[in-house]
């Protein structure tokens, strides 16, 4: 299918699948604000959201191995038994304080945080790897293919440059063959660039229509209307407006468009440059919206201005919040 054709066919009244990467938010003190985190897992998925955690906006590349053991637990325990949640497997640093072995092979790396996952009934999606850059579309599927060997569903990742340096967006011919693999359901694209997501969302209608491509583009949260789901960070600002949102398209409800737009409007803000720091726009916004205790992200986070709170009080205005 061509760009063209999928600009001009939007998939009206689809039923869209919203997952929101959850904030570990911190309380004044610099410790982790457990009960708040717990909570808004909860509320996320009474929303009607599914929570994702351990991602890029739960600082996940700055986490020990043991405090990603303990997101695990926390979300398991906040959601109940039963309940899917997706989770992060990163592997950069495989310990997390740099005593880890970086040389480490691969494929076990991946395994072993899909294991982890696994043990605790969350869905794994794999963070890229700097480890993997430069390597052939072949070389690189296989290692795909040999990772999720056996596991019953598993998300890849394409996380582009802008966010973290071991993100990269991946060529055509890397996709179709990440395609091929029955274990990889889906993939989040995070190339901020609508073009490429469609061409993405082309290459899935004509070679695998099953696989779910989830949207990472904050900047254009209606490439819902095109087919994409999503998987977004700022979906975890405002759950129950994204679930409302989606409801509103599922039902051709005009009312959509005014959602969506206010929405994008807080996505402009917090996802300006520097890319990153928008996770500290996000326990602004979570505290002024009394969702967490503190506006402190992780301290090696980036961080916004002082007049942060001032232009989120805006978008939490025309948000009804």
């Amino acid at each position: 299918m061509k760009i063209d054709s999928l600009m001009e066919r939007r998939k009206l009244r689809r039923k869209v699948q919203g997952i929101a990467a959850a904030l570990l938010p911190y309380e004044s003190d610099g410790s982790v604000a457990v009960d708040a985190f717990q909570r808004h897992l909860a509320a996320t998925q009474r929303a009607g959201l599914m929570n994702a955690v351990n991602m890029d906006t739960g600082y996940v590349n700055y986490l020990s191995d043991a405090e990603k053991q303990e997101v695990l637990r926390w979300t398991r325990e906040a959601l109940g038994g039963g309940v899917p949640f997706v989770a992060g497997a990163y592997i950069e640093n495989p310990s997390g304080d740099g005593t880890g072995d970086s040389a480490g092979d691969v494929v076990a790396l991946y395994r072993r945080e899909i294991e982890r996952i696994a043990a605790v009934g969350g869905i794994p999606i794999l963070f890229q790897t700097a480890r993997l850059h430069g390597k052939s579309p072949e070389e690189k599927a296989a290692a795909y293919r040999t990772i999720c060997r056996g596991f019953p569903r598993v998300l890849a990742f394409e996380l582009g440059p802008m966010f973290a340096p071991n993100g990269e967006i991946f060529d055509e011919e890397t996709v179709r063959r990440l395609m091929d693999i029955p274990e990889l359901v889906g993939m989040k694209h995070s190339s901020l660039d609508r073009m490429v997501e469609l061409s993405r969302l082309a290459l899935r209608d004509a070679h695998r229509p099953e696989f779910q491509i989830y949207t990472g583009n904050d900047l254009g949260i209606n490439m819902i209307e095109y087919g994409s789901d999503y998987l977004l960070g700022l979906a975890t600002f405002a759950p129950e407006k994204f679930a409302e949102r989606d409801r509103l398209w599922e039902a051709g409800d005009p009312a959509y468009y005014a959602v969506s737009d206010t929405l994008q409007y807080l996505g402009n803000v917090a996802f300006r440059d520097p890319v990153p720091a928008y996770k500290h726009s996000a326990a602004v916004f979570l505290h002024l919206t009394r969702r967490i205790p503190s506006d402190q992200p992780h301290p090696q986070n980036p961080k916004r201005p002082p007049w942060e709170r001032e232009i989120l009080q805006d978008c939490a205005r025309r948000l009804k919040l």
